[in-house]
């Protein structure tokens, strides 16, 4: 069974440091084309967050604009799991985050994935 499952979610001052990780289950992320966290905030459409994608032996990061130099996503194949270090967190990162892998030739395009985890939640606030 595909299966991804986020952990690490929680309530954090603004400022501070959350790690989320996404485990893969019955499928291997290094095989699939790209991996990325999406969020979504309440009353907001689904955004991407951060991507990695393949191309031939090399491997490229796409970071939305509003987390560059805040959020490093990352990917551990010996474990077969995703994270994301988020750091400076602002109020505005609040959202449910999703992570989720594809074999389409996309990276930060949430439609082409295919595969989902069911999502954590993080909440900025003081």
């Amino acid at each position: 069974q595909v299966q991804l499952v986020e952990s690490g979610g929680g309530l954090v001052q603004p400022g501070g440091s959350l790690r989320l990780s996404c485990a893969a289950s019955g499928f291997t992320l290094g095989g699939y084309y790209a991996v990325g966290w999406f969020r979504q905030a309440p009353g907001k459409e689904l955004e991407g967050v951060a991507c990695i994608r393949r191309s031939g032996g090399d491997t490229y990061t796409y970071y939305a604009d509003s987390v560059k130099g805040r959020f490093t996503i990352s990917r551990d194949n010996a474990k077969n799991t995703m994270y994301l270090q988020m750091n400076s967190l602002k109020p505005e990162d609040t959202a449910v985050y999703y992570c989720a892998a594809t074999r389409a030739p996309t990276c930060m395009s949430s439609g082409r994935y295919d595969n989902w985890g069911q999502g954590t939640q993080v909440t900025i606030s003081s």
